[in-house]
């Protein structure tokens, strides 16, 4: 019997062991734990973060390890400095610090770094070799065992522990102490990494600041040619970043030798003029020398400068400036000026200063070589307007001046045509004909000259209306059908349907039809034919004029529209102003449009044209143009104007926007309008029958039921001042594109109210980088979405139960619980019900793991170079399917 209770008694013994040693193993886990933890959790990553964890590791080791010092020593040139201890008194920390411990075997510091692995000492006083025996008599220790602490292939110090009674350690405790030393090591390249970080980011910074300054001086170059400008926006960059206290930018005059400070920055008005009025010569200052050697030149101390100073460096030193380098701006042609930039200090200037300012002042010399340019540009270009002026002038005074013999001319000879006053002999009848037909031809002649001067001179301007283009068509064509079938040549006319309104010049867009009519029948042999088609393509309505005439040589295709240019065309053929075309593309392309020409001598000529028609997609005649009042639903507009043509583009262009245009043609219809409809806006024209829209304007603003009525004046009469003075919200002169036309009357609407407004969308995202959460939640959350989010993917599947989201986007890579498993719980299935997946990651996905998303994500997006507003529109359209999804039968 006594045997079984034997063997139970060792089996429990056996188990207080075993559970002793548990949790001996799992105090140290926990230790080591709470040291990586201190590691991680530090912010700072300096010094600071370093000896907490020297401390962790200190304490811990001491504690677990039954020893009644720990301590950490660490690497300085051929000694120990000791960085953080735990137990020991102030005697021995202030013993050591006066006694440095050299590198060598004489200490256990010394063996543990010299042989890179643990030593230990089981009593110092046996062991011959130890020769440090005042520590021992000031500390009191008898075994000591340290671990090295290495950081990549180097020794950085040491971790001891010591006792004060001989009692050895064991292989686990050994093996305890290694670990301590490593997750000091660690503490140590957690600061050498941070430190260098912080240098590579200070450096990084600085280069950043650098550039931005460069490239704001090279926006300001690009955004201006006025020198002044461009140079103190130079300066005042280059004293900023080169730590300097002031600068100046000089001009190198070449016809006299002598620069001429043209800006400077961080210095008096005095010294300015003093500098100004110094003559800098290039040949006898320390500027100039600088300029003819094209090299950096400094003086880091003015009053020890050798010799007398030159004019330029005596104004800076009489006004307390020590120290200056000077840059010179240079082409490679000559010198055009130099950058100086100065401190009150003495002391030289770096390579990186010097390579930073040179940078600028080669910015420098392309900013006063345009300029130089520019100026040049300018007075020709000045000289090139008043000669062109004076030419458009003498033109449309000519014009003017001869038009009233030629009307004389001409109605005399219509008077004597008709025998008013007796009749004609044969040969008086020819003769009064061609002066009949001569005093026309000049009458054209003279209104192309007159028009041609008013486009030359900017002064021509298009009175735009809308109106059907089929109506010129036929107008045009019934203006030569007559000369047309006198030689046999047969007009045809395709149209396509739904041509509608153009918005245009209506009498310069018929005069440009009626040109090319008039030439395709000029140049047509008798017998041929003439076609005219006309389309509406998207934004655009063209028309072209195709006929079987003589054509025109490749070489005059483009000749013919200079003016007073013919083609080569038969003698009997050659009449015509020369003007006719060039006029005519003028007229085109004042309306934003083209004229093009396509021929082959021998066959005949196409003569096209296009005009742009922002609104080309509303045809006469179709449904949009007749749409009831009734049939909109939105906020009334009350739209004043007397042209029913106007009216009704304007209304079409409201309508579109979900407004209800209600129109009135006079100012009394509009007044009793707006009292009536208590409209959102008025869209209002000045000219009108009656009373003007002035008049409206005033009555509106005048009486307190309708004061408060936002106006939209719409008028050619570019008077914005004394429109806003009588009260209109908005002025905008004619002519008005619907697309500013909408932006200014919906600026007016009230804002829908909340009860209007669309429900939130709601977004989880599962993603265990902090950063990626805050981009998505600032991409998301201004346009209205409620955006939740869970570092984990334990808790992802929890949260998108308790909030039903819209959409969940994941990411794939995540601690613990991968992005894949979260999908699997959340879509076990292809078919299972639930809010839509969107992964964002930057796993690079293997064929396998795009054959497991398959049918359970909406889509991929790769966290590198990721466009946050596209993929904010991409999740809006697959939140949007979803709900459809959902209300579906």
């Amino acid at each position: 019997m006594s045997g079984f209770e034997e063997t139970g008694d060792e089996a429990v013994g056996g188990a207080h062991q075993l559970a002793d040693r548990l949790a001996t193993t799992q105090e140290q886990l926990r230790a080591t734990s709470d040291i990586l933890k201190v590691l991680t959790a530090s912010t700072t990553g300096g010094a600071a973060s370093r000896d907490e964890v020297f401390d962790a590791v200190v304490d811990s080791a001491r504690r677990l390890l039954g020893a009644q010092v720990a301590q950490i020593y660490l690497v300085q040139d051929d000694s120990f400095v000791l960085a953080r201890s735990s137990g020991l008194t102030p005697e021995f920390v202030a013993f050591v610090s006066q006694h440095p411990i050299v590198r060598d075997r004489a200490t256990l510091v010394g063996r543990v770094t010299i042989d890179r692995r643990v030593h230990q000492i089981e009593d110092v006083l046996a062991d011959p070799d130890y020769r440090r025996t005042d520590f021992q008599r000031v500390g009191g220790y008898r075994t000591m065992m340290g671990a090295p602490m290495v950081v990549g292939d180097q020794v950085v110090g040491a971790l001891n522990v010591w006792r004060t009674q001989v009692a050895p350690f064991d292989e686990a405790a050994e093996e305890l102490l290694s670990t301590f030393a490593e997750q000091a090591a660690l503490a140590l390249r957690h600061v050498e990494l941070f430190s260098a970080l912080e240098s590579r980011s200070a450096e990084l910074a600085r280069k950043v600041d650098q550039l931005e300054a460069l490239a704001e001086v090279g926006e300001a170059i690009s955004s201006t040619l006025v020198a002044d400008e461009v140079l103190t926006t130079i300066v005042s960059h280059a004293v900023e970043l080169s730590d300097t206290d002031g600068g100046s930018l000089m001009e190198f005059d070449e016809a006299t030798g002598l620069f001429r400070v043209r800006t400077a920055y961080g210095t008096s008005e005095y010294v300015i003029d003093a500098l100004r009025a110094a003559e800098i010569h290039i040949d006898r200052t320390w500027v100039g020398r600088a300029a003819r050697g094209r090299r950096v030149l400094q003086i880091p101390d003015l009053d020890a400068a050798p010799g007398p100073l030159d004019p330029h460096l005596a104004v800076l030193h009489g006004s307390g400036w020590r120290s200056l380098v000077a840059i010179p701006l240079v082409r490679p042609d000559r010198v055009v000026g130099a950058l100086v930039v100065r401190r009150k200090s003495t002391g030289s200037f770096s390579d990186e200063t010097c390579e930073l300012l040179a940078a600028f002042a080669s910015q420098s010399a392309v900013a006063l070589t345009n300029a130089r340019l520019y100026q040049q540009l300018e007075q020709q270009s000045v000289a090139l307007a008043e000669a062109s002026q004076h030419k458009s002038e003498f033109l449309a005074s000519m014009s003017h001046e001869l038009r009233t013999p030629l009307n004389a001319v001409i109605g005399f000879s219509e008077v004597l045509l008709e025998r008013m006053f007796g009749d004609l002999n044969e040969r008086q009848e020819d003769y009064l004909q061609d002066i009949h037909s001569a005093g026309r031809h000049l009458l054209a002649l003279l209104g192309d000259i007159l028009d041609l001067s008013k486009i030359e001179a900017g002064r021509m301007e298009l009175d735009l209306t809308t109106f059907p283009i089929d109506d010129i068509l036929v107008q045009a064509l019934s203006l030569v059908r007559e000369r047309a079938a006198l030689h046999g040549i047969r007009l045809t006319l395709e149209a396509s349907d739904g041509l509608g309104l153009v918005a245009a010049d209506e009498l310069r867009l018929k005069q440009v039809l009626l040109n090319l009519l008039s030439n395709a029948v000029k140049f047509t042999p008798d017998g041929g034919s003439i076609v005219v088609r006309a389309w509406r393509d998207g934004e655009e309505v063209g028309v072209t004029v195709t006929d079987t005439g003589i054509g025109i040589a490749p070489a005059d295709q483009e000749r013919i529209f200079d003016s007073f240019q013919q083609g080569e065309r038969t003698a009997s053929s050659s009449e015509g102003t020369g003007l006719g075309l060039t006029l005519s593309r003028r007229i085109v392309e004042l309306h934003g449009g083209r004229l093009w020409l396509t021929s082959t001598p021998g066959e005949g000529s196409t003569f096209g044209i296009s005009v742009p028609q922002p609104d080309a997609d509303r045809e006469a005649g179709g449904d949009v143009w007749t749409i009831d009042v009734e049939d909109v639903d939105g906020p009334t507009v009350v739209v004043i104007e007397d042209d029913p043509r106007s009216a009704e583009l304007v209304e079409l262009h409201l309508r579109a926007a979900g407004l209800r245009p209600v129109a009135a043609s006079t100012g009394e219809q509009g007044l009793d309008l707006v009292r009536a409809q208590d409209p959102v806006a008025v869209v209002l024209d000045i000219h009108l029958p009656g009373m003007d829209g002035w008049e409206v304007l005033t009555e509106l603003k005048n009486d307190p039921a309708t004061a408060d009525v936002p106006v939209v004046v719409v008028s050619v009469e570019p008077e914005r001042g004394r429109g806003f003075a009588l009260g209109a919200t908005e002025y905008l002169v004619k002519p008005v594109s619907g697309e500013h036309l909408l932006a200014a009357v919906t600026r007016l609407l009230p804002p829908p109210r909340a009860d209007e407004q669309s429900p939130r969308l709601r977004v989880v995202v599962v993603d265990d980088d902090p950063l990626a959460l805050k981009l998505v939640r600032s991409t998301l959350e201004p346009l209205g979405w409620e955006v939740h989010t869970c570092a984990g993917g334990q808790q992802a599947a929890d949260l998108v139960r308790a909030v039903a989201p819209s959409v969940v986007v994941i990411d794939l890579l995540m601690p613990h619980v991968d992005g894949f498993a979260v999908i699997d719980e959340l879509r076990p299935h292809r078919d299972s019900d639930g809010p839509p997946i969107v992964v964002l990651t930057a796993k690079s996905l293997t064929p396998q793991d795009r054959s497991r998303l398959e049918g359970r994500i909406a889509f991929v997006a790769e966290k590198a170079g990721i466009d946050l507003p596209g993929l904010a529109r991409r999740l809006a359209t697959v939140a949007a399917e979803h709900v459809r999804e959902g209300e579906g039968p």
